[in-house]
């Protein structure tokens, strides 16, 4: 086989780069947007005297799952290469939401957020696996 791409491929390439830097753009504007949901709790004690805003529960949940479905989009080899400026921040939101999804998991019994720490322990595995096949691939 031959890594020169056919006159469709190039083109598809061409079109799916524009929407992977979206989905990149969507899970960091997220991870900014549930940082603020984290805090905004505490925020309200502060401030008012009575928490207003619960600790984040089914929202983080929801969050945790951006950059565990940008890692599907990225399994393409060509793909997975264009994000590989980004990979080690997409690391970044992951151990954050894996970390409070556990803890409030476990300590809080919150069971909801046991998605949290599944989606994320997923995309963990996906990045390390696209990661390897990255590196079969150069040899």
């Amino acid at each position: 086989m031959t890594d020169v791409p056919r006159d469709g491929e190039a083109d598809q390439a061409d079109l799916r780069a524009p929407s992977l830097m979206y989905g990149m753009a969507a899970v960091k504007v997220v991870f900014i947007l549930a940082l603020l949901r984290l805090f905004a709790g505490p925020m309200t004690k502060d401030f008012f005297d009575e928490e207003l805003i619960s600790m984040p529960t089914w929202e983080w949940a929801l969050c945790s799952l951006t950059p565990g479905i940008l890692v599907f989009l990225a399994r393409r080899p060509q793909d997975w290469a264009w994000l590989a400026d980004e990979r080690n921040f997409l690391r970044i939101p992951l151990s954050f939401y894996f970390l409070y999804g556990l803890a409030f998991a476990v300590f809080q019994g919150v069971w909801i957020l046991w998605i949290s720490v599944a989606a994320s322990v997923g995309a963990f595995v996906g990045i390390r696996y696209l990661n390897s096949r990255e590196a079969a691939h150069d040899h």
